[in-house]
């Protein structure tokens, strides 16, 4: 991996490409060694309605939702506790987070060809001083992007498989979002779909 230049997305860092081929596939076996630990599961949010996308996390702490709200937690919902986080991300993360600090978690969401995500701010973390690094697998997703509270003018760009995504500075708290996945738009996975990893420093 080498970095380039990135492109400036209201003043996140969109780093193209980053993670070659090889190493997307490399990345992919270590993330299914994590989900055979802690399988995915549908997140619920707080009045009872189930999320489009699956998640699990690794790392020492794991983000959860269900009726109870919003938070971190050292156990997946069975009780388990999380596994490691793959050494790739890890590199990534030394590569463009810009700080000391080593991600205490790595959430991995899965969208098949019909999942999104709504707008929304990272703000469960205590310490908005640390990036969130995004690094999209498999199939493109529309990545909208908006302000720092809700409403007003938005910009989208098509994040593809290898792509880094560094959340930092100023743009941290940036309202942001999913609103569709391209289907057959990458072969990595043999089934489709897009995994997209947020690794977080939680304390």
């Amino acid at each position: 991996m080498q970095v380039q230049q990135p492109l400036d997305l209201r003043g996140m860092k969109l780093f193209r490409g980053l993670i070659g081929p090889e190493e997307q596939r490399h990345l992919v076996e270590g993330l299914r060694d994590v989900v055979r630990a802690a399988p995915l599961f549908h997140p619920v949010t707080s009045s009872g309605k189930q999320m489009s996308v699956r998640m699990t996390s690794a790392g020492r702490f794991g983000w959860v939702s269900d009726r109870q709200g919003y938070r971190y937690s050292e156990t997946h919902p069975a009780g388990i506790p999380w596994p490691a986080i793959p050494e790739i991300a890890l590199e990534v993360w030394r590569m463009v987070s810009g700080t000391e600090r080593m991600p205490e978690c790595c959430l991995i969401n899965f969208y098949d060809a019909g999942a999104k995500m709504g707008m929304h701010q990272d703000r469960d973390e205590a310490d908005f001083d640390q990036p969130v690094v995004s690094i999209s697998l498999g199939d493109e997703a529309l990545f909208r992007v908006g302000n720092l509270t809700r409403g007003g003018r938005t910009e989208s760009v098509w994040l593809s498989s290898g792509d880094v995504l560094v959340m930092g500075a100023e743009a941290r708290l940036l309202y942001h979002g999913v609103d569709r996945i391209k289907a057959g738009s990458s072969m990595l996975l043999p089934r489709g779909g897009r995994i997209n990893l947020t690794l977080r420093v939680v304390t």
